[in-house]
């Protein structure tokens, strides 16, 4: 399918890094004027790991968002082997919690507090499942002798498969799935179980990070995979299957944080994820299912209503003259660079 214009309600991103303090400040605003909604990480420092700080965090991105912009946060508990089932019920029931996510710990940036023991959290699964509330899974296991590129496959295995056994009613969204193994898991499972897919996990490979030097901007986690799994990415975004969905896992970090011997996880995609995410789906012959894994598939999982508000596509002949960083105080962020030209521009029809 092949078009110069397109209109699709307006989307949603289901799995969003804003920080806070500066950070926040400057990022939210990328976010607001194009998403309606987000559900938002909490692994900040010290993490969001009770309702009153979800609802601290929630004053904080409400008091940092533009004036002229309709945006809601969906917040999200950090899971930990301490957490309150009675804080969790009351989180759900008043409406402010969405979701809960777990970090095995060690396995991403800010995950010190995650989960090394998941029997130690059966009990808050247990009543998650009686809630109908969502876990939200980082898929890697962080065993020292498991190569990196293993992990997500051998989560599935050891981790993710026994949860889903021991509560079949449990709703699990495996975030920022990396690989065929991912892709397939998912699509087998039952209606309880969907997938997130990043913007910069469609378009990069490890070549991206790998070859010709070093290329810290390109490095997240989970990393990329081979050719071979972003291709099966490709394929299940662009299906209109609706156990697969957008979450940008857009996550800041000042350059000198991604550029050292040590260098964060982590690539920013809320500046240009739209423009890339149409191209991506031109390319691959699918404009008619962008707004299914957009703005479609994402609420129907988490049992919202799909956005009223509009916003067309329409491709230009001169590329998107996009930044390529910005300045968080005295430090500069890059901006994702998806390797071609960008012609795809939107506008919001209705408010």
């Amino acid at each position: 399918m092949s078009l110069s214009d397109f209109v699709i309600r307006r989307p949603d991103d289901w799995h969003l890094h804003l920080r806070d303090g500066e950070m926040l400040k400057a990022v939210l605003p990328h976010t607001s004027a194009d998403f309606a909604r987000a559900i938002i990480m909490p692994n900040l420092v010290p993490p969001v790991v009770t309702c009153s700080d979800a609802e601290a965090y929630r004053a904080r991105i409400l008091e940092a968002k533009p004036e002229c912009d309709v945006f809601e946060p969906l917040m999200t508990l950090y899971l930990t082997e301490g957490t309150d089932p009675a804080d969790v019920e009351l989180g759900v029931k008043s409406g402010l919690i969405k979701a809960l996510k777990l970090y095995p710990a060690g396995a991403t940036t800010n995950s010190d507090s995650g989960v090394k023991t998941i029997e130690n959290i059966y009990p808050v699964l247990e009543k998650m499942s009686e809630l109908d509330v969502p876990l939200l899974v980082h898929g890697e296991v962080t065993d020292a002798d498991i190569d990196i590129f293993d992990r997500e496959a051998v989560f599935i295995d050891r981790v993710l498969d026994p949860i889903r056994q021991r509560f079949p009613k449990l709703r699990v969204v495996m975030e920022h799935i990396t690989t065929s193994n991912g892709v397939e898991y998912v699509k087998s499972a039952g209606d309880k179980t969907a997938a997130t897919i990043t913007t910069h996990h469609l378009i990069i490979n490890r070549n991206a990070y790998l070859v010709g030097g070093i290329k810290p901007h390109y490095y997240c986690l989970p990393v990329a995979k081979r050719e071979s799994h972003r291709l099966a990415l490709r394929e299940a975004a662009t299906s209109g299957n609706g156990k697969f969905f957008l979450g940008t896992d857009s996550a800041p970090h000042p350059d000198t944080a991604k550029e050292s011997a040590c260098g964060c996880a982590g690539i920013y995609t809320s500046i240009n994820t739209l423009s890339c995410l149409a191209h991506v789906f031109e390319q691959d012959n699918a404009l008619d299912q962008f707004e299914a894994f957009a703005s479609l598939n994402g609420p129907a999982f988490y049992g919202l209503t799909p956005n009223e508000q509009t916003i067309r596509f329409y491709k230009t002949d001169a590329p998107l003259d996009l930044p390529a960083k910005f300045a968080v105080q005295k430090e500069q962020v890059s901006v994702f660079d998806p390797g071609f030209a960008l012609f795809w521009r939107h506008e919001a029809i209705n408010a």
